[in-house]
């Protein structure tokens, strides 16, 4: 499954163009976040790509969950939303 990285200076639009892609092509994405910023991006990504997909009777759900990545040397929770089709 394709990974998405989201920070808190990522365009929103830019980000659902990228969503609406992957779930087109491969069916399922997995956007991580770390930080209020970055998850406030992500969501309003994954809101946007809905509208995207909605035309080709594509609905999506989104799944979150955490993980553990490493920043530089330092471990983060990062929260991890998998985005499919319904």
């Amino acid at each position: 499954m394709e990974v998405l990285k989201v920070s808190s200076k990522s365009s929103p639009n830019s980000v659902a163009g990228a969503i609406a892609g992957v779930v087109r092509e491969s069916g399922a994405v997995e956007v991580q976040a770390v930080g209020a910023g970055a998850s406030n991006q992500a969501i309003k990504a994954i809101a946007i790509a809905r509208g995207y997909l909605a035309p080709s009777g594509i609905d999506i759900v989104c799944i979150p969950a955490f993980a553990s990545i490493s920043i530089d040397g330092d471990e983060r929770t990062a929260i991890k939303l998998i985005v499919e089709p319904r």
